[in-house]
């Protein structure tokens, strides 16, 4: 039990704590850290993405060669949207390499829907890398620092039981360090959960960007397939 001369600051109440609730501590201290490490490296990225994609767009309906385009961009893409029009663009090649083949030409527009959606699927599995770390601090880290509140309380009473003690300036060391514990895990939980939202929101928007840019492209393939008949 802490005496009554002890030292009440965050750095005094962690070293003053019990082993187990500076275990606690460590861990949401940690857990917070990587948590905003998340945060600023999505937020980065969904910023870039979407500016990419912008860029992208801007020259796709420029008018320009697909051929082009896809050479410059496609062939070798590093963004989600110039992977998703190098799919589409690798399959509808492949399936105009197969000549006179009436089969090919029917079920071109499947194909390339198909390549399409694996490449979507494949660039938001990268892009939400560590979204079920975000939900599971946001969830589960109130809970470890109500675990490190109660140890700590515990020992603190035991330490009153042994000392016959219950003066406040000898309780409240130790009650203060269990509270600790609690406001740490408030720290790493309540970013997590608004980064959690707000970065889902964000990854569900620019998912619907790339579906909506492929049942577009898909649409120009399918017609230029028809008029190539």
């Amino acid at each position: 039990m802490a005496p009554p001369s002890a030292d009440l600051s965050l750095l005094g109440l962690f070293l003053q704590a019990d082993v187990v609730v500076k275990l606690v501590m460590i861990v949401l201290l940690l857990a917070s850290v990587w948590v905003w490490a998340i945060i600023i490296e999505k937020t980065l990225t969904m910023r870039r993405v979407n500016r990419e994609a912008n860029s992208f767009e801007d020259e796709f309906w420029s008018g320009g060669s697909l051929d082009v385009l896809y050479e410059r961009e496609g062939a070798d893409p590093a963004t989600p949207m110039a992977a998703v029009f190098g799919a589409a663009m690798s399959e509808w090649k492949r399936t105009a390499r197969i000549a006179g083949s009436e089969i090919a030409k029917t079920s071109v527009r499947e194909r390339v829907e198909r390549a399409m959606n694996v490449t979507i699927m494949r660039e938001m599995d990268r892009l939400e890398r560590f979204m079920i770390f975000l939900a599971s601090v946001g969830s589960t880290a109130p809970f470890v620092g109500l675990f490190g509140t109660v140890w700590g309380i515990m020992h603190s009473f035991s330490a009153i039981a042994a000392m016959h003690n219950t003066d406040l300036s000898v309780v409240a060391p130790g009650i203060a360090e269990a509270l600790f514990a609690t406001a740490l895990g408030l720290v790493a939980a309540i970013p997590s959960v608004l980064a959690y939202n707000k970065i889902s929101t964000d990854l569900t928007r620019f998912a619907g960007r790339l579906e909506a840019f492929s049942s577009e492209f898909s649409a120009i393939l399918s017609r230029q397939t028809e008029e190539h008949k």
